[in-house]
């Protein structure tokens, strides 16, 4: 085939210009490709004759096009355009040396991408479908490469298998097969078939004249479709914006020279893809047809002169057969000397050399964005669950193993902050200072006195507050108890669920069977043991259930983190089930063990004598010291003085304010070794004398004393069970529970369990196959990058 090159057009050609002129143009340089009477070969657009880089090139993209990587990344490629009939499949046959299906009024239907390659062995031709979107024009999670027919070792039998492949697209509900046999022509009865598809033919050429080039003819555009399917045009123009917008893409631009170029649908696209026109190679096609009088533009087109149309690569004319010779079966040989006769001798044009220029200098970018395309598959090949092991049993047995194994490390305890044991820990501690607000508050005044007296805190409980220093508002010895009035010192006891002595005592006097005088029964101290120890029950079930709570939601969390990718989830929801019905259990006989152990307590008892009779003698001290001294309350208005007045009137021991002489400890101490009792100390004074309370004040620091012994031992023993059972009970023997209740040991049915809980979402099954096969053909396309 000849050609013409405007890179340095002759400077005699004048403004005169007529269709000879364009001889003159294509006469400008000397052919290297030979003599014009060398017309077997594809002169000048094709060269088979390529330079040992640029065939380094060219066959390097060969061999990553026959890896499938394409679909990955962005490899150079020729993508030929033009409108319908612009002469486009003339210019391919002029490139690959075989005959397209065409004649006038039709066009192509479908891409036919051609890979030509150079070899020493026979010219041969396959043919294959590639099918990208299925009947209903829905995209394939990957392509499709099926062979049509067998080998081709004659060209003249590659039309008619083109066009039996391009009616087969066409027509996707039909089995391929059926196209390959009858006549080619023969009518198909498909009403739903589409004109136009994204599905394309595909050519793998190869032979001794044959050029190395990858190139794809696309579908010409259409300003309207035979049927009047306004969709059509829309689709193939998207269909040819798809490959010419890839920078990649060198754009073999095919223009009519029959038709205004600026009513050329094909040149608007491919300036609006490559506005510089640093990709695009243009072609004028059927110049003898050039009205006339336009002679002069399309001289200034293949001059590269035209504002706006000018062309890194420049624009070229050519002459290919019309449909008159096409009937009457002219040859390519034929068809290319007629090329040469009209064009004379004219400097070769090589796309050969733009494609391999192009893949120089994409290289690079090619290395990077493979490298890239590959990290971010290993990367979302991570992200999916492992592909099912071909030994179920083992795999799920080790799980389970590193599952338990993970479990009875946090029940034991691990040193972080957010650990299972560090979260009990503040719910322990509310426990305790909920039994602790449940101490019976003695008040060692008569029921009449409580408002004028008060009764300050226990000195003797202050060193047991160090469990509460770190930020806790009360402590033990306010026995949880809010304050009556906002004016009331922390440093007293409330009176909110006071309990007064003039109360106990009628309580001692009721109780009183066959006593003798003086003595009271001890159910009066079970009593008010009991009226304590009945709010313990409460707070114990209310513990319970938050660590049941708590250890299910970290049990939960890990068994979703060690099963979650494992087959469909069935074994995940299997062991859940298992976990949720074994914490059910554990808090039933956590429960039963509470209502035990605050059963117990109802009845008094305790061994610890020491610690009780040290806590009694402390209490009652405490208890007739506040009683023989008393601590009026400020007064807020004369009335509250007037009461105070009265009330320290009406208690023969009170020295206040109002006496006119008071006597001081030390006196007292004095008069007493006058009187002969020595070794008294100041803490005895309150034991001197006699008090017609003294039953009372006995009972009440006897149950005081052995609240402090009963609620310490309660605060102690309940965790303690909790933990026993509901904690670190959870792990005992649960490996063989979970193997035993799913069953995996099983002689009979132990392996269609463990295939069963392996089965894998066909989804992710699919996902890993499909990037699977992305990292091979980017493995197999690096492999071939490295032999350049």
């Amino acid at each position: 085939m000849s050609s013409t090159m405007s890179s340095s057009p002759p400077t005699s050609v004048s403004d005169g210009s007529d269709i000879s002129d364009l001889a003159v143009v294509a006469a400008g340089s000397p052919s290297p490709h030979g003599t014009d009477s060398d017309n077997s070969q594809a002169v000048g657009l094709a060269n088979a004759r390529l330079g040992q880089r640029g065939r380094r090139m060219l066959d390097l993209v060969n061999r990553l096009h026959a890896t499938g990587v394409q679909v990955d990344i962005d490899l150079p490629l020729i993508a030929v355009v033009g409108n319908q009939s612009a002469g486009k499949s003339s210019l391919i046959e002029s490139i690959s040396g075989i005959t397209l299906p065409r004649a006038s009024g039709t066009c192509t239907r479908c891409p036919t991408e051609c890979t030509l390659s150079n070899s020493g062995t026979q010219w041969q031709c396959t043919v294959y479908i590639r099918t990208m979107t299925d009947a209903s024009g829905q995209l394939l999670g990957e392509p499709r490469n099926d062979r049509f027919g067998p080998v081709i070792y004659e060209k003249t039998k590659v039309e008619d298998r083109i066009r039996r492949a391009q009616r087969a697209i066409l027509h996707p509900r039909l089995p391929m097969s059926q196209f390959l046999q009858g006549d080619s022509d023969d009518e198909v009865d498909d009403p739903n078939a589409p004109t136009f598809s994204t599905n394309c033919v595909s050519l793998k050429i190869s032979g001794p004249d044959v050029a190395d080039l990858s190139f794809c003819d696309l579908p010409g555009l259409i300003r309207s479709s035979g049927d009047g399917n306004t969709g059509d045009v829309e689709l193939v123009e998207k269909l040819v914006e798809s490959y010419i917008k890839k920078p990649s893409c060198i754009i073999l631009l095919a223009v009519s020279c029959e038709t205004d170029y600026q009513n050329q649908g094909a040149l608007q696209l491919a300036r609006r893809w490559d506005p510089n026109g640093e990709r695009t190679v243009g072609v004028l096609t059927k110049p003898d047809r050039i009205p006339s009088g336009d002679e002069l533009s399309w001289v200034r087109f293949l001059k590269n002169e035209v504002p706006g149309y000018t062309l890194n690569n420049n624009w070229y004319c050519v002459k290919q057969p019309g449909t008159t010779e096409l009937r009457n079966g002219i040859t390519w040989e034929q068809a290319r000397a007629n090329e040469n006769n009209f064009f004379s001798m004219t400097p070769p044009w090589s796309l050969s050399s733009i494609l391999s220029d192009l893949i120089s200098k994409r290289l690079p970018e090619i290395y990077t964005e493979l490298d890239v395309s590959m990290k971010k598959t290993r990367a979302e090949l991570e992200k999916l669950p492992k592909a099912p092991s071909r030994d179920p049993r083992n795999e799920i047995t080790t799980l389970l193993f590193d599952f338990t194994k993970d479990l009875s490390s946090h029940l034991e305890g691990v040193p972080d902050s957010d650990g299972l044991l560090q979260r009990i820990r503040p719910a322990q501690e509310d426990f305790r200072r909920n039994i602790r607000k449940s101490a019976p508050n003695f008040k060692p005044f008569e029921k009449k006195d409580g408002k004028s007296y008060r009764l300050r805190q226990f000195p003797f409980l202050e060193n047991e507050n160090e469990a509460d220093d770190d930020g806790d508002a009360d402590d033990e010895n306010a026995d949880g108890l809010q304050a009556s009035t906002d004016t009331e010192s922390e440093d007293y006891m409330p009176d909110k669920n006071a309990i007064y002595i003039d109360e106990v005592l009628k309580r001692a006097h009721e109780a009183r069977t066959r006593e003798l005088p003086g003595n009271y029964p001890h159910v009066v101290q079970e009593h008010y043991i009991k009226q304590f120890t009945k709010d313990w029950s409460e707070p114990a079930k209310m513990l319970c259930e938050f660590v049941h709570d708590l250890v299910s939601e970290i049990v939960f969390e890990m068994v979703h983190q060690h099963f979650k990718d494992f087959g469909l989830g069935l074994l995940e929801r299997q062991i859940r089930l298992i976990m949720q019905e074994q914490l059910k259990s554990s808090l039933e006989v956590t429960m039963s063990y509470i209502v035990w152990l605050t059963g117990l307590e109802h009845r008094a008892f305790t061994l610890n004598t020491h610690y009780l009779s040290d806590y009694r003698e402390k209490f009652l001290a405490h208890y007739k010291a506040a009683r023989q001294h008393p601590e009026e309350k400020p007064a807020s208005t004369l009335s509250d003085l007037k009461g105070f007045y009265k009330a320290a009137r009406r208690h023969p021991d009170v020295k206040t304010t109002f006496d006119s002489k008071a006597v001081s400890p030390s006196e007292v101490l004095a008069g007493l070794v006058q009187m002969g009792y020595e070794g008294i100390q100041l803490s005895d004074l309150p034991k001197l004398r006699s008090d017609p309370m003294e039953p009372a004040l006995i009972i009440m620091a006897d149950v005081r004393a052995y609240f402090q012994v009963a609620y310490k031992r309660f605060a102690d023993n309940v965790p303690l069970a909790i933990d026993a059972e509901l904690v670190r009970g959870l792990e005992r023997d649960i490996f063989n529970t979970l193997t035993s209740k799913l069953g995996i040991y099983s002689e009979s049915e132990g392996s269609e369990i463990c295939q069963e809980l392996a089965q894998e979402n066909p989804q992710v099954s699919d996902r890993r196959e499909e990037l699977t096969k992305k990292l091979e053909r980017m493995q197999s396309a690096s492999r071939e990058l490295a032999k350049l």
